[in-house]
């Protein structure tokens, strides 16, 4: 089969098998691997010193038959070989075969003992048969012109040898049945938290419920947790997350079908009312007309700042340098002429202070801020305004060597110690704010607004009374 057809295969047998399967198989198959490896390894070893030990009684017996029998013709010297017990056989081979003697001997002769013979070849050993039993030959140099083969029979070190086999054999299956149970437990106890990592994910999309967790073991020293803990750590954070996303999109939604049934109701009223123009005078038909004229003003309103608190980020392309100087003067120029009662008091620092940003959206933040200053601030008392750089001043070329902070202060009657958590809740209205128009949705849309540009914005009692709200970037 060709090469994308076997990776078709191969693709497809992984996607049947499940995950914990694939990686028990892996685990048994790299230790099994290295448990084959490893008895193969020791089986050469003990073959080798097995036949080491047989070559050096070999080296030693031809040593031993050439001290008796020096300078001795082509022949045999000991035959007793064809038994078990018996010494070692030796022969004496010539380099020219015309030299053998008439009676053959007991151990073969090749060509390679004759260059041995000859002087032209090393000493060797090898496996013969001798008498139909297993022997080891070695055939080496004996005098000019001959040869000496000495042989020992095999069959102690064969039998070892077979004996060493299958006891390695017998532990390289045990080591395949460990492998497995080893790859079976890895595998169980490994993916035991993506086990139920998956429980949980799937309990989730049946349910819709994110408030499920997935149970972590205890903690250890700190640093200490592996991957798959912190991945279901993660994964419990990102669960947190969502749950808290749900539940304030589950507020949102009851608090806004909530805010919007009065004033909904007040629009059916006066258009049911105005349908009945023939009934009423033109000084009635005029205030129904203007309460309707406001009460769609207020709901478009109220549509809006939904719309702007649903958007969790400002768009990356409208993203500019912000004049925040020239931004909080605009500002303020607006709130006089919305609220031509207030006094706006401002002081800016000197010099161009910019950040980046979306400007409309940051004037909507500073327009929240001081409608809301000015909503509170008693008649004769001024809303003060003040833009300053913290820890800097303005560097070369208009840049900010510190962080802009902008301070907008009304001298009312303050935020209460218990009200000071949930000013910027969405329509969260304290108690002194209850008569006054509004939705209650300015504030939090203001410090949305200013996370999304990277800044903080807190408010706090002011010094004196009043309320201060500070936006530090």
């Amino acid at each position: 089969m060709s090469g994308p057809g076997r990776r078709g295969l191969g693709a497809a047998w992984r996607r049947r098998r499940p995950l914990r399967t694939r990686l028990a198989l892996a685990v048994t198959a790299a230790v099994a691997f290295v448990a084959v490896v490893v008895c193969a390894a020791a089986f050469l070893v003990v073959r080798s010193a097995l036949y080491e030990q047989l070559d050096l009684s070999l080296t030693q017996s031809a040593r031993l038959a050439a001290q008796r029998n020096p300078g001795a013709a082509p022949g045999t010297l000991a035959g007793e070989c064809r038994f078990l017990a018996a010494p070692a056989c030796a022969e004496v081979v010539p380099a020219d075969p015309a030299k053998d003697p008439d009676t053959p001997g007991l151990l073969p002769v090749d060509p390679a003992a004759r260059k041995v013979a000859a002087a032209a070849k090393a000493p060797y050993y090898t496996n013969i048969t001798v008498a139909g039993h297993p022997a080891r030959m070695l055939t080496t140099d004996y005098a000019k012109g001959r040869a000496l083969q000495v042989a020992l029979r095999a069959d102690t070190v064969q039998s070892g040898i077979a004996e060493a086999a299958r006891w390695l054999v017998l532990t390289a299956a045990a080591g395949v049945l460990l492998a497995a149970v080893l790859g079976y437990w890895v595998s169980r106890t490994g993916l035991a938290p993506v086990t139920r990592l998956t429980a949980t994910a799937e309990r989730i999309a049946a349910t819709r419920d994110p408030r499920h967790r997935i149970e972590l073991p205890s903690r250890g020293p700190s640093g200490r947790e592996d991957e798959i803990t912190r991945l279901a750590g993660s994964f419990n954070t990102m669960l947190g997350e969502l749950e808290q996303s749900v539940t304030a999109q589950r507020r949102l939604v009851a608090d806004a079908s909530h805010e919007l049934r009065t004033p909904l109701t007040a629009l059916r009223t006066n258009a049911e009312l105005l349908a009945k123009g023939d009934r009423l005078t033109a000084a009635q038909r005029e205030r129904a007309s203007a309460a309707l004229g406001r009460q769609l003003r207020e709901v478009t309103g109220l549509v809006n700042d939904l719309i702007e608190l649903a958007r969790d980020e400002e768009p990356t392309p409208l993203v500019e340098r912000v004049r925040l100087d020239a931004l909080v003067r605009h500002g303020v120029d607006a709130a006089r002429a919305h609220w031509p009662a207030v006094e706006f008091r401002v002081r800016v620092a000197e010099g161009a202070v910019v950040v980046p940003g979306v400007p409309a959206r940051l004037s909507r933040l500073l327009s929240n801020l001081l409608d809301n200053a000015a909503k509170f601030s008693p008649a004769g008392l001024p809303v003060e305004v003040e833009l300053a750089v913290v820890g800097g001043g303005a560097a070369g070329g208009g840049a900010v060597g510190g962080g802009p902070e902008v301070t907008v202060r009304d001298h009312g009657p303050g935020i209460a110690e218990q009200d000071l958590p949930y000013v910027f809740d969405r329509f969260y209205r304290a108690g002194a704010a209850r008569a006054l128009p509004g939705s209650g949705l300015g504030l939090a849309m203001a410090r949305q607004i200013a996370r999304a540009h990277g800044a903080e914005l807190v408010a706090e009692p002011a010094a004196g009374g009043g309320a201060l709200f500070r936006l530090t970037f």
